[in-house]
């Protein structure tokens, strides 16, 4: 679960655990109203900047994916996620928890990323209902 300070923002230790760092550009895709508004306050927080929206032509050092099961192809989502992405940047593939509505498997998480020319690094807990997985291009396939 995302803490909060005693102002009532945040916790920011979950952007950091994310690999995010401050100054960093993040864009967005899939944002509906079930996503935590906490984690996204938490990653502002950190980067010390808003999140791009999908149709923002900037290059973002993090692509914040949130992705749920019937949300339709995950290797689609993951190509268009890639298109503005700086070279050593990663793709931050937030999926509801095994147990949730929507809940990905991990398995269908791995194939799509390897179709898109990804791999997983890291899989983390986020808020209380959503894992984020970060995915990274090899070093010899980014632009």
């Amino acid at each position: 679960m995302v803490g909060t300070t005693a102002d009532g923002s945040a916790d920011r230790g979950i952007a950091a655990r994310l690999g995010l760092q401050q100054g960093q550009i993040v864009q967005e895709f899939g944002w509906d109203e079930d996503v935590d508004e906490a984690v996204r306050m938490a990653i502002e927080d950190l980067v010390d900047g808003e999140l791009l929206d999908e149709d923002a032509d900037e290059v973002a050092d993090a692509v914040l994916l949130w992705w749920r099961d019937g949300d339709g192809d995950l290797v689609d989502a993951l190509v268009d996620a890639l298109a503005n992405l700086a070279d050593r940047g990663a793709v931050l593939l937030l999926t509801p928890r095994a147990g949730r509505s929507a809940h990905v498997e991990p398995s269908d998480i791995v194939e799509a990323a390897l179709a898109a020319g990804l791999h997983g690094t890291s899989t983390v807990a986020v808020g209380a209902d959503w894992s984020a997985t970060r995915l990274m291009a090899p070093r010899s396939a980014r632009r």
